[in-house]
């Protein structure tokens, strides 16, 4: 009995250590570019030493009040049976009278922009992070910025080609490689703090509240450059059903925050010494001694790279729930573990990905150029988070106003701030993810009102199963050996497609199956309350499975699981029945005639059902039925 502790210490310790590559990649890479562009580039501020404690102070409280306390104090607490993210947040605001009907639209709508502008980061992040890391070339050579846009170009080449291997072998080396480059982080902040103690001083918030009243609307446009040291703190949240609260916040107090908050006053001590222009430009590579500069160029490479892989892959995380929850479009997801489900590849956000961040690359050309794009995602995310969290807590755990209010607010406050700062960057590049968000939202809007429109359209025209199996009775068609699947979206009435293949086909399986695939508002469903089966008389069987969003459709999987219930069937000889539907944009739908005609398009360009759903490929017929929307 006295082992169980040790082990559970030591299974904290080895997540907490898993959690340094994949949570606090974004964030751990932040020293790379948030202080220079707080003193260098067009948005800067003279490092004067009163400008240099404020802007030290800000970035203090920053990482305090939004990170330490917000995320992980609270945010975290907010999980969705032990899942994290935007969805997993919607999902727990409860499905009664309150919220009422507007207002929970309005936090759905909310919650997918938020996702769509989690898309926008996930391109700009791999982007600045290794332009940021190769451009220490130009602090070590004379080597032109040509060449360090084509290195970084390369790398991102290398990133995204390799993501089709899956995260599995390179997961094992993320989290010491992270050890090392806090433990750098920590190393560098501590040799110039010995130099110049004195820095420690603005965790005083006088010195950025002065910092606000010398400096007035020009601070408040730094304030837009300070965020940058905040970016990832989604990850916190989203990341949390990989490794759970307790290790992401062991590394949190163990070792990220430590190490962040020595490296920034590190480089605060560096600047209130030495402001040079080669020292502003980049007051992160000035630290580190000539004779450890490549090599400090090569771990900062590894970890931006690993930064990277964690949003691509919460990138492929956040698709397949999307999908699952109705608001994408079937594409196709490949499994890349055997043994961990949560490890997928998606090729087509892959190479669109891929595309944006080269591109960005050979626009922008500097990560000082990339930063102005980047905090409007991140506060606009935070924004919509605190918000959600608002609903949840009021609905789904009743706390009273009076408190729930007073907490979210003092996250507003800060979340409103930053955002508003990043906004007078709109035209220098903070346009970018928010017409990245606004895009995805339209395109996610479009698929689930489409799919909700061909749902009414089927709903039409219903026939009650009872009234369906009297008529085969007095018919009795011909029955062929075998099972007959009948995919139907919903599980009541008959199958449209069973009815459509009767009427012309003149024939049945002895035995049939309509099969009813539905999603729960949680990432998993318990094994015992996946499948529910129901005898409905003449062969005719009504299978019901209900899935959570982080989980697979795999209908084979699913006909294995329904033995157990009874359900008796041949693989060799059952046979699937899917509908292949022509969309018309003519029909009585409310939706505008370019949105029927968007989700036309994405209809037609969906991944088939059959490599979608796993079904054999040589036992699927498809019947053509037109609908009109």
């Amino acid at each position: 009995m006295s082992s169980h502790p040790e082990d559970a210490r030591s299974s904290t310790a080895f997540l907490a250590l898993g959690a340094l590559g994949i949570v606090y990649g974004d964030i751990g890479t932040s020293p790379l570019y948030a202080l220079k562009e707080c003193f260098h580039g067009a948005h800067a501020i003279a490092a004067t030493p009163d400008n240099v404690m404020g802007v030290l102070s800000l970035v203090f409280w920053s990482l305090t009040i939004v990170v330490a306390i917000k995320y992980l104090s609270f945010i975290l607490r907010a999980d969705n049976r032990g899942e994290g993210g935007i969805f997993a947040l919607l999902a727990l605001i409860p499905t009664g009278d309150r919220p009422g009907r507007r207002m929970r639209g309005l936090i759905i709508i909310l919650a997918v922009f938020c996702a769509a502008l989690l898309y926008g980061d996930g391109i700009i992040t791999p982007a600045i992070s290794v332009l940021s890391a190769v451009e220490g070339l130009g602090v070590a050579t004379k080597v032109s910025p040509t060449s360090i846009v084509l290195i970084t170009c390369g790398i991102l080449v290398v990133l995204f080609s390799v993501q089709h291997k899956g995260t599995a072998g390179i997961g094992r080396v993320f989290g010491p490689i992270m050890v090392i480059w806090f433990v750098c982080l920590a190393s560098m902040g501590i040799a110039e703090l010995i130099k110049n103690p004195s820095v420690l001083a603005s965790v005083d918030p006088r010195h950025a509240v002065d910092f606000f009243v010398r400096n007035r609307m020009t601070g408040f446009v730094v304030l837009g450059s300070v965020v940058l040291c905040i970016t990832g703190g989604e990850a916190l949240y989203a990341d949390m059903g990989h490794f759970g609260r307790k290790p992401i916040q062991l590394s949190w107090w163990g070792l990220v925050f430590p190490a962040l908050l020595l490296n920034y006053f590190g480089q605060g001590a560096l600047l209130l010494r030495d402001a040079s222009p080669a020292t502003l430009a980049n007051p992160f590579y000035a630290m580190v001694p000539k004779l450890v500069l490549y090599p400090m160029v090569a771990v900062a490479t590894a970890a931006t790279v690993i930064a990277s892989q964690a949003l691509i892959s919460g990138a492929f995380s956040l698709t397949r729930q999307a999908i699952q929850l109705g608001y994408m479009p079937r594409i196709n997801v490949h499994h890349t573990s055997g043994q961990t489900e949560g490890q997928i590849y998606v090729p087509f956000v892959n190479s669109v990905m891929a595309v944006a961040c080269i591109a960005l690359v050979l626009t922008f050309k500097s990560s000082s150029n990339l930063a102005a794009a980047y905090g409007l995602a991140v506060t606009n995310g935070m924004i919509i988070t605190s918000l959600v969290y608002l609903a949840v807590v009021v609905y789904a755990w009743k706390w009273p106003l009076w408190k729930a209010l007073p907490l979210v607010a003092m996250f507003l406050a800060f979340d409103l701030a930053y955002f508003g700062s990043n906004l007078l960057k709109f035209m220098d590049g903070g346009w970018l993810p928010i017409t990245i968000g606004i895009l995805l939202l339209l395109v996610m809007v479009t698929w689930r009102d489409g799919r909700a429109a061909m749902a009414a359209s089927f709903a039409l025209r219903p026939l009650p199963f009872d009234l369906f199996l009297e008529d085969v009775k007095q018919q009795k068609p011909h029955r062929v050996p075998g099972t007959a699947v009948f995919m139907f979206s919903s599980p009541f009435g008959t199958s449209p497609v069973l009815l459509h293949h009767l009427k012309h086909n003149q024939v049945l399986h002895e035995q049939v199956v309509m099969l009813s695939i539905s999603v729960a508002h949680v990432p998993f469903v318990p094994a015992s309350e996946q499948l529910r089966l129901e005898e409905l008389g003449e062969g005719f069987f009504r299978l019901t499975a209900n899935l959570g969003y982080a989980e697979s459709p795999q209908v084979r999987t699913i006909m294995t699981m329904a033995t157990q219930l009874g359900l008796s069937t041949d693989a060799a000889k059952t046979s699937y029945f899917l509908g292949r539907e022509t969309l018309l944009t003519t029909g009585p739908s409310r939706m505008w005639r370019w949105r029927k005609a968007l989700f036309a398009v994405m209809a037609k360009n969906a991944q088939s059902a059959t490599a979608y759903f796993g079904l054999p490929p040589g036992r699927v017929i498809e019947l053509g039925m037109q609908i009109d929307l």
